[in-house]
């Protein structure tokens, strides 16, 4: 009997025991990178933080198995990519580290599906900002125009005395609280004036505001009086 509950021990051991040390598989989908994985993984694929190589090298965020979110990309040739990327490809900012007629060289800005395009825009710039206790821009989608709405106590201001509405391009159009430009050519340079109630509506206030923008868009520019 005791010969019999050892050997089952050892059978146990043999049997049952290794599977407690296997890890989970975690497939990387990009061939380059698929040979070796150390990170975290979902579903069997790489998914979360973690380190791929191969022929290549990666280490950063991955989702189902491509690379996802910020990390860096290191080619086999010593070129260099560290910024965002989606499916695999860069998209987003990001630095690209390469060589040219044997020199380093750096390129540094956006990329779209991989490619790269073009410095990072610049954010838009608050020239003169009088009588605004608020602002706020939005970029909405792709296109050529700018509208400016403003508000008062959380409605939309249409009582504007005096009102004055200048842009740098484009054609203009106002319907009550809310103007704008279509049109347009970037960089775009506004500048709106009036007077407006406060917030009790006991006096008129002058408000000054004017802006750039430099990144081509269809955008929404909100003011908020005090």
């Amino acid at each position: 009997m005791k010969f019999i509950l050892i050997s089952c021990f050892v059978l146990f051991s043999f049997v049952v025991l290794p599977s407690f040390g296997q890890e989970e598989e975690c497939k990387v989908l990009m061939l380059q990178i698929a040979e070796k994985y150390d990170g975290k993984c979902k579903k069997g694929f790489a998914h979360g933080r973690g380190v791929a190589e191969g022929i290549d090298k990666y280490e950063g965020s991955f989702k189902y198995g491509l690379p996802y979110g910020r990390g860096e990309y290191t080619w086999s040739t010593g070129e260099r990519y560290d910024g965002k990327w989606e499916d695999g490809k860069k998209e987003g900012v990001g630095v690209f580290y390469y060589f040219k007629d044997g020199e380093p060289v750096i390129k540094e800005g956006m990329w779209i599906d991989d490619l790269y395009a073009g410095p990072v825009p610049e954010k838009p710039k608050v020239i003169t900002s009088t009588g605004i206790e608020r602002y706020n821009f939005q970029r909405q989608s792709d296109g050529n125009r700018v509208q400016v709405t403003t508000y008062i106590n959380g409605h939309n201001n249409i009582d504007l005395k005096d009102l004055t509405f200048f842009g740098s391009s484009g054609g203009e159009f106002r319907s009550g609280g809310t103007m704008g430009y279509e049109s347009i050519v970037f960089p775009f340079r506004c500048r709106i004036t009036y007077f407006s109630w406060n917030k009790a509506h006991t006096v008129r206030n002058f408000t000054r505001f004017e802006f750039e923008i430099s990144e081509p868009g269809k955008w929404q520019v909100i003011l908020h009086n005090n």
